[in-house]
């Protein structure tokens, strides 16, 4: 499976940061600095330049009426677009700063949070250079500002020994919730890609699924008009029987409408057929489905019986179950040296089913990741190998637990060699008849 271009197209929509989201939040920093512009000023009589804190807080404000004007509340910002809005944030309050203190100003942390914001939704490249006018920011203001306003008559000196404190603190700060951001955003998307692709592959299911029912109706509606066609076929062999230049005709037409009354019959019938064996699948009829695609490529699949201590399960048919063993059988059957044993064990309680198989293995360094999208069970290489990016074991967990299955993933216990998938079920979920000895 390959990635399709929209996953790391800087021009994705995930990659386009929300105008509302921007304006909003530029809205709560105009207030906020407002306020404390205010309460500094007069609420403590702190001497600072206010008509400048007030020209630059302005501007941010015009700003957001520009960008309110200019484009529609729902639109998205391109990556380079974005990047230039939050560094104008990032110099705007750099400014303020300057004015206030520099860093020594308690609220200089707060040049951390544009290059947060950008990490969460915007391309590595964008937001490193954010984070470097963040730092070149911070930077400048260890050396260059204006004294922290304080009670008039007194200089409030800050050691030059905390200023590289909060130097050190705002730039690791600023690293450290980055990388957190952006590792979470990574993780969301790869998850939201992954159930995606698990609800396309149910869709194709429920739609194969409703073939039956589709082939019944069109039988049905096209019942009357053939029926039509064969009175009317009967009436001209009656009418033209002595008339041996349309003998071989009606007989051809009687012959094919005779063949259509047939296929429509057996089209009526598929749906109420396949509503009687197969809505109900006893245990082994589903294994030996799951596993039939699998036993032409050169690799033996065993089917061995466990405990057995009770009647066979005969659950309803589920496409999400079939779907998720087949792919654990095709990724044991790809890494197989030779051979794939696959055991089914059922209880009064549960209902087990292992796969194993002789290759080798899962990888120590991913054993623990398995099932997280895009994550094979191999290095690079193996991976090149099996074709794939880990996203098909996502969905065949994802689909086997949305079942009730607990899975655990293991390699076998030497000197044997392989891995092994181990899927288990309460038994209410896996049998449409309890634990009873009869049906």
């Amino acid at each position: 499976m390959t990635m399709t271009p929209s996953l790391h197209d800087d021009h994705s929509i995930r990659h386009r940061l929300r105008l509302q989201t921007l304006t909003r939040l530029r809205w709560l920093a105009v207030a906020g600095q407002s306020f404390t512009v205010l309460v500094v000023a007069h609420g403590y009589g702190f001497e600072l330049p206010e008509l400048m804190c007030f020209a630059l807080i302005a501007c941010s404000a015009w700003l957001n009426i520009f960008l309110s004007v200019r484009f529609p509340a729902a639109h998205r910002l391109p990556p380079l677009e974005a990047t230039a809005v939050l560094s104008i944030d990032v110099l705007q309050l750099s400014g303020l700063l300057f004015l206030t203190g520099g860093l020594a100003n308690p609220f200089s942390v707060l040049l951390c949070v544009p290059v947060i914001i950008s990490s969460a939704s915007q391309p590595v490249r964008h937001t490193l250079s954010l984070g470097a006018l963040s730092v070149t920011s911070v930077t400048v203001l260890a050396f260059y500002s204006l004294p922290l306003p304080w009670y008039p008559g007194s200089d409030f000196e800050f050691p030059v020994l905390l200023i590289g404190g909060a130097w050190i603190a705002i730039v690791s700060t600023t690293a450290f919730a980055a990388f957190y951001s952006f590792q979470v955003s990574a993780e969301a998307n790869q998850l939201a890609d992954a159930l995606a692709a698990t609800e396309l592959v149910l869709q194709r299911e429920h739609h194969i699924s409703a073939l039956d029912g589709l082939a019944a109706a069109a039988a049905h509606e096209l019942g009357t008009p053939l029926a039509t066609i064969q009175v009317v076929a009967r009436e001209m062999e009656k009418a033209l029987a002595d008339d041996p230049r349309f003998t071989d005709d009606l007989m051809l037409l009687r012959s094919q409408s005779e063949r259509c009354r047939d296929i429509l019959r057996r089209l009526s019938t598929l749906s109420a057929e396949d509503e009687a064996h197969m809505v109900r699948l006893p245990l082994d009829s589903l294994i030996e489905e799951v596993i039939a695609p699998h036993r032409e490529f050169g690799i033996a699949i065993h089917v061995v019986r466990g405990e057995t201590g009770s009647r066979e399960p005969v659950g309803r048919r589920n496409p999400g179950i079939l779907f998720g063993l087949g792919n654990l059988i095709e990724n044991a059957v790809d890494f197989a040296d030779s051979e794939v044993t696959v055991t089914v064990s059922h209880g009064k309680d549960r209902v087990e089913i292992s796969i194993d198989d002789d290759g080798p293995g899962f990888a120590p360094d991913v054993l623990t990741q398995i099932g997280v999208p895009f994550m094979n069970r191999r290095n690079r290489l193996d991976r090149e190998k099996a074709g794939g990016l880990g996203l098909g074991l996502f969905i065949a967990k994802t689909l086997l637990e949305r079942s009730g299955a607990q899975l655990k993933f293991s390699n076998r216990t030497p000197p044997a060699t392989g891995a092994h998938v181990q899927i288990s079920w309460p038994r209410e979920k896996m049998d449409l008849f309890g634990t009873s000895e009869t049906h």
